[in-house]
């Protein structure tokens, strides 16, 4: 039921994971709504989805828009009902001092979470308003990390952002599960984007933005309840989440990334 979805919209498609999940898609009989805040990039993005035959649309905006976001969701939806929602939009802050903490997490909580919760929810209320019931062909994607199975020293405001929507995706899986509607959520690990390309740090297991949509994709198809990738990652999460605390605390340090107690000095 989900391995053909036909009208598909996607947040944060400018660019990573979003571009190759758009990428991928595209072809003949398929529309793309595409959301994200560069409308320069977003339209590269859709001009390069057109010549593969898909018919793309635009919406320049951030997610954090709970109003601008609802009323572009609506209006997909009656120009084509919608198949696929994917949200995938957010951000990866981190706080170089104390009082950086706040703002990281405010504003990776903006985004991360409440960006989550503004896209699926409009898209939830028009796909639970169609007959017949249960619903066929209706399918919400959530994008977490696996830094969200456990809180992470090195990035406290995004691996406990991630967390919450994961949890949440979770949750509602059940909820749904009634009423026809398909939730998957997404942890993936290290993918090659611009953002990445800005990170110092170290990023094991790196894979390529193409193999990870196609991860993706290959999971929403089976309508898997969760898609943690790859392999090596899934495996040092399971570790961590099963470790006893006493080890876990020694391990959790703020790798890669200035830490705090060296900014606090005087």
């Amino acid at each position: 039921m989900f391995a053909n979805p036909q009208s598909i919209l996607i947040t944060g498609a400018s660019s990573g994971i979003g571009e190759a999940l758009a990428l991928h898609y595209a072809k003949p009989g398929i529309t793309l709504f595409l959301g994200g805040r560069d409308q320069q990039r977003l339209q590269a993005v859709a001009e390069l989805c057109r010549k593969r035959g898909a018919d793309p649309h635009c919406w320049a905006g951030d997610v954090s828009d709970e109003a601008g976001i609802r009323q572009w969701i609506v209006n997909s939806d009656q120009r084509c009902p919608l198949n696929l929602v994917i949200a995938n939009a957010g951000i990866a802050l981190g706080a170089t001092s104390v009082e950086g903490l706040h703002e990281a997490a405010v504003k990776s909580y903006a985004v991360n979470v409440n960006g989550v919760f503004n896209t699926i929810h409009p898209a939830l209320e028009v796909m639970s308003r169609r007959r017949p019931y249960p619903v066929n062909n209706a399918q919400i994607a959530i994008m977490s990390s696996v830094m969200g199975y456990v809180g992470m020293a090195r990035s406290p405001a995004y691996s406990s952002s991630k967390a919450a929507v994961k949890h949440y995706g979770e949750a509602l899986r059940g909820a749904f599960r009634g009423m026809g509607i398909g939730i998957t959520v997404i942890c993936p690990g290290y993918v090659a984007s611009r953002l990445t390309e800005k990170n110092k740090s170290v990023m094991p297991f790196l894979i390529p933005a193409e193999l990870a949509s196609a991860i993706i994709a290959r999971g929403l198809a089976r309508n898997k309840a969760r898609i943690t990738f790859p392999w090596q990652m899934l495996i040092i999460a399971r570790l961590c989440i099963n470790l006893p605390a006493f080890i876990v605390d020694r391990l959790n340090r703020p790798w890669g990334v200035t830490r705090l107690e060296k900014t606090n000095k005087t």
